[in-house]
């Protein structure tokens, strides 16, 4: 088992603190509809310890489709993270965390990345269907 590394965080104003650790500080970043529009671009998140996540300070939270939410500082409108309703697993912002040597390992939605086909490297990249095929195969669409 790899060593774990505590990682903390906040929003841009520091209103919300956010504790958590990883023993892979994996990088995943989303290009669908719903991320661009609240990140500007693609949303990137940093894989963490589900049990381990602390947060201090105030969140809003957005339910942003059927089976997912979004948590942002209702103070400065920083993205928190991406959750799953129904089993509350979190996807907690990457950009909390400032520099953790964690390497981007997969990108989603790729066919809708705002500049060219998804981003540059040798990860894997996932278009819009195989996202879905991957996590919300009874969907069919994300909206």
């Amino acid at each position: 088992m790899s060593e774990k590394m505590e990682l903390s965080g906040q929003c841009l104003c520091g209103a919300v603190h956010v504790f958590a650790t990883t023993s892979d500080p994996a990088i995943c970043a989303c290009n669908c509809e719903m991320c661009r529009r609240q990140n500007s671009y693609a949303f990137v998140s940093m894989q963490v310890d589900q049990d381990s996540i602390v947060i201090k300070g105030s969140v809003k939270t957005l339910k942003s489709s059927d089976w997912a939410q979004r948590a942002f500082c209702p103070e400065c409108g920083s993205t928190l993270w991406y959750g799953m309703q129904e089993s509350g697993h979190r996807n907690m912002s990457a950009g909390l965390f400032g520099k953790t040597g964690g390497a981007l390992v997969t990108e989603y939605f790729t066919d809708e990345c705002l500049v060219g086909h998804g981003l540059p490297g040798n990860h894997e990249k996932l278009t819009r269907n195989e996202t879905l095929a991957r996590f919300a195969p009874s969907e069919g669409d994300a909206k």
